[in-house]
């Protein structure tokens, strides 16, 4: 299975890195797993809703740019469908069994996905309703699939 985490930003904080890369390292002998990094758009503190639109429109571009057509989509959206582990669990091993070998997890800017992107996915997935940095989100998410694999081998994992 190829799993791509395409993500707007630049990491800057180097203990989420770590994290991360400790995430990577052990899903390494269950998949490839690779990090897209997009840039993001430059604006203002400050902005009225049709730069906003605009902001994320711009980002959704570059993400789109990054997913290869025959990728199944997951984009990370508060107003996504909240999931237990097992049920991201059996959701991946169903893509797999089923010949979606290509899946990409979405996270979007500050501002959140652009409407494109949002339509394009094939699945919405929330880990809460609370908000969180999207730098943060990354971690989260390579735990969560981490353990996705782990729970449809039967190892053990801590809960």
């Amino acid at each position: 299975m190829n799993i791509s985490i395409v993500t707007v930003g630049k990491l800057k904080e180097k203990y989420l890195k770590q994290g991360i890369d400790e995430y990577l390292k052990r899903l390494s002998s269950y998949a490839k797993v690779e990090v897209i990094e997009v840039p993001d758009e430059k604006a203002p503190e400050e902005l009225s809703e049709t730069e906003m639109l605009q902001v994320k429109q711009k980002e959704g571009e570059r993400i789109l740019a990054k997913i290869h057509p025959d990728t199944y989509i997951i984009a990370l959206a508060i107003d996504g469908k909240l999931k237990s582990s097992e049920e991201l669990a059996d959701n991946l091993d169903k893509l797999a069994t089923y010949g979606r070998s290509k899946i990409a997890f979405i996270i979007g800017g500050s501002l959140g996905l652009s409407d494109e992107i949002l339509k394009k996915a094939d699945d919405k997935l929330s880990f809460s309703k609370m908000t969180f940095p999207h730098q943060l989100m990354r971690l989260i998410l390579v735990e969560q699939v981490y353990r996705a694999f782990r729970i449809n081998r039967g190892e053990p994992y801590h809960k």
